[in-house]
């Protein structure tokens, strides 16, 4: 039998009773903190099943339910900073849901798109659907999205994929069923979204939620070769919780994948030591956590490495989202995709500083030294 050391098991048991005292699932709509907030649209497409109060719940439907969401972001957010206060949130300085709207059908979700995207510039037109990860809920994961775009200065319209986490820090194996019940809805919405001759899907995905998101894409190409190329601008993996063997199966399928592919890592990641452990492979790293650009060598990716930001993130699972270094490196670069070129160094002539560059057959790594915060803010404050 498998024995958690005593600190984990600890931390895993006071989560549990945390979350235990709260509704997670319920959060109210609160149209005057816009007053107090600013806005900022999130659409939403999920295969959770709609509860009584209007919220989504961890029970699994076999209906894609589709939303234009309104949260309110606190006049005084700090980058990488995530509060809420589900039934009592504060809108002056926690995230809040300000507005909630059923969309009737993807004809619909598409038209609302068209008219978010028609306040950007055509160059800026992206689409990006996030896909969460494991233990979270559907406004969590608006909240998060309102976030990461607010802070990253994410273009375009922004699509949750809302898949039925159980939202509960010891409901790993149902959610792992559900990543698998979760892959029609989001084909779904892939299939279906219309993001125009000169705009990009920009599809992200973090944690479990990228295990999602290259089975999805796995069975798009068994029926539709080149798909994913043809119609994805770029496929972003946060800390994704995913066997590298399995990756790589996947990734053979997916021939020729988008470009850019990236893979965001860390070797600090706990929540990936503990994934490993659950399944028995402690002595097998998962991909967000890899040690090494040779176990990923012969893949047409590009891995950036966030080691040295953990430890100063407010999540090490979600150093992307919640580093403020992190998250200045990727708004200085979030207009470069084409820029990831395996004929040159990937990011190296779009960002501040200097990056620590490897490259093995088909992969490129880039390092995010720790040093590189100083180099990143000087070049802000120029």
């Amino acid at each position: 039998m498998m024995r958690l050391s005593p600190a984990i098991s600890c931390c895993i048991m006071a989560v549990f009773i945390l979350a235990g005292c709260t509704d997670r699932s319920f959060s109210p709509t609160v149209p005057e903190a816009l007053d107090i907030g600013q806005p900022k649209t999130i659409f939403a497409a999920t295969t959770r099943v709609r509860l009584e109060n209007g919220n989504y719940g961890p029970e699994r439907s076999d209906q894609l339910d589709l939303l234009e969401l309104t949260v309110s972001i606190p006049p005084d957010h700090q980058p990488g900073q995530l509060d809420f206060g589900y039934a009592n949130p504060d809108p002056s300085s926690e995230f809040t849901m300000a507005g909630r709207q059923m969309l009737a059908n993807m004809g619909d979700l598409n038209r609302r798109v068209a008219g978010e995207l028609a306040d950007y510039k055509p160059n800026e037109r992206d689409i990006t659907v996030f896909v969460h990860g494991f233990n979270s809920t559907q406004a969590e994961t608006a909240f998060r999205a309102a976030q990461l775009s607010n802070d990253i200065g994410i273009p375009g319209a922004t699509i949750i994929y809302s898949w039925p986490s159980q939202g509960n820090p010891l409901g790993y194996a149902y959610d792992g069923d559900s990543v698998l019940f979760a892959r029609d809805g989001l084909e779904q919405l892939l299939r279906n979204l219309r993001p125009g001759q000169s705009n990009r899907i920009v599809l992200v995905a973090h944690s479990m939620g990228s295990q999602l998101v290259m089975e999805t894409l796995r069975q798009i190409e068994i029926k539709t070769p080149g798909w994913s190329k043809k119609t994805l601008g770029a496929v972003v993996l946060m800390s994704p919780d995913l066997d590298v063997e399995v990756f790589r199966s996947q990734m053979n399928r997916i021939d020729p994948p988008p470009e850019p592919f990236i893979v965001m890592v860390s070797r600090k990641d706990g929540v990936l030591n503990l994934s490993q452990r659950l399944r028995g492979t402690h002595n097998r790293g998962r991909l967000g956590n890899i040690a090494s650009l040779e176990e990923v060598s012969d893949l047409p990716i590009q891995v950036v490495d966030t080691t040295d930001y953990a430890d100063t993130a407010e999540s090490g699972h979600f150093v992307a989202a919640t580093s403020p270094a992190v998250l200045s490196i990727l708004k200085s670069a979030r207009q470069s995709a084409a820029a990831f070129d395996r004929e040159t160094n990937p990011l190296q002539r779009i960002l501040p500083g200097r990056l620590v560059i490897d490259k093995a057959d088909e992969a490129v790594k880039v390092t995010l030294a720790d040093t590189y915060q100083q180099n990143v803010y000087r070049g802000e404050d120029r």
